[in-house]
């Protein structure tokens, strides 16, 4: 006879956990859960090998409000996970470069981001070059800057304690991986675990992040969420840079580089060309070193001339749950199958908003529908229908 448990979540990383979490111990929900996780040390999840930052510098609403609620939770750590409860989050904003060209979507994203009551100013390049002396403006016609509500973190202490406060809770846990789902008309009825269990479940949740289209596509669904390499290094400057925020510049001088502190360190990154960004294969960690050598250490030597001297440290390489069609996340029930429930795509943000989304999809299952952030914008309807949801500022 099959287990039987009446929430079955596919991935225990950041998205896993939060809906667990959000289950059992906020929403109070009396039924069983089970999340099962291939890899319990979370060593290559996209949540362990991410940047661990959070903004609010979006343009779609619903991004803000997901992030606005992350800071919440980083806000009340103690309060929600106890007295010891800390991810070493510093609140230090992001600051975003734009070009001439990029001015009026800064200013456009702008108001929408104020609109939502996020800390975000606009800032001149005398402002710039005033605050951040070692800066240069070339190529700056304005930047937005995040005065609190925007930082970084430890992902690791982020996602244990998350995960211990789901397992406390009552939450179990498994160390497998989804390899089938069965389905019986509108449902599905059970799931094939890769140690041989089989689990008959009330409600799937797919929150299988980099895996999620492999997941889907047992139960015949077609989500197009697919892994693609991303690559951070780590750098040291033997020139002091006092205060750098998270600096992403969106000019042509650096192309979508990004830096920002890490101790006595920096960790920097930028996203492939569209034109080479291709799937990963499974076990494709390898650092894509050309990347530092030829676009980013140049880039960042032009806007920081001390980066000129830049060592590099280290790299590492981590997969993005990278949602082909629109870079948003897909999240709630399969409008055909209606307990399989999405939690996927955050294509790179998703370590910032995985309590927001965590709470929306455990208030699907436990009230049928949102409560705290309406989050059908990013259901899987707009896939179907071929409307994508535009974020201006992907990163």
């Amino acid at each position: 006879m099959a287990e039987q448990y009446d929430v079955v979540i596919a991935g225990g990383a950041i998205m896993g956990s939060s809906t667990a979490y959000f289950l059992k111990k906020e929403l109070g929900f009396a039924g069983s859960v089970l999340v099962v996780e291939k890899d319990p040390t979370y060593a290559r999840s996209a949540t362990m090998l991410s940047a661990a930052s959070i903004r609010q510098q979006f343009s779609t609403p619903e991004n803000i409000r997901l992030s606005r609620f992350g800071i919440e939770v980083i806000r009340d750590l103690k309060g929600r996970f106890g007295p010891d409860a800390d991810i070493g989050f510093h609140e230090r904003g992001y600051l975003t470069l734009a070009s001439s060209a990029g001015e009026a979507i800064l200013r456009a994203n702008h108001a929408i981001q104020s609109a939502e009551g996020s800390d975000i100013e606009l800032i001149d390049p005398a402002e710039i070059a005033r605050r951040w002396p070692y800066m240069s403006t070339e190529g700056v016609a304005l930047a937005a800057y995040g005065r609190s509500g925007e930082g970084w973190f430890d992902a690791w202490m982020w996602l244990d304690m998350i995960r211990k406060a789901a397992k406390a809770a009552g939450a179990h846990y498994a160390h497998a991986a989804v390899t089938g789902i069965a389905t019986a008309g509108d449902r599905v009825t059970s799931v094939t675990l890769s140690d041989g269990r089989e689990i008959a479940c009330g409600t799937f949740v797919n929150a299988a992040g980099p895996s999620a289209g492999d997941v889907a596509a047992l139960a015949g669904i077609a989500l197009p969420v697919e892994p693609r390499k991303r690559c951070v290094f780590v750098v040291h400057c033997r020139e002091e840079i006092a205060g750098l925020p998270m600096l992403i510049d969106g000019t042509s001088v650096a192309s979508g580089v990004y830096i920002r502190p890490e101790g006595q360190y920096f960790i920097c990154g930028v996203s492939p060309d569209e034109a080479t960004d291709a799937r990963a294969g499974e076990d494709d960690f390898d650092v894509d070193y050309p990347l530092f050598d030829d676009l980013i250490w140049p880039a960042l030597a032009t806007r920081i001339p001390a980066f000129e001297a830049l060592k590099l440290v280290r790299a590492w390489a981590g997969h993005y749950d990278f949602h082909t069609f629109d870079h948003n996340a897909v999240i709630g029930r399969h409008p055909e199958i209606s307990n399989f429930v999405f939690c996927n795509g955050f294509s790179g943000h998703g370590i910032q908003q995985g309590p927001g989304a965590g709470r929306a999809v455990a208030e699907l299952i436990v009230h049928g529908g949102y409560r705290s952030i309406d989050l059908s914008v990013f259901g899987y309807d707009r896939l179907v229908s071929g409307r994508p949801v535009v974020e201006a500022n992907i990163i």
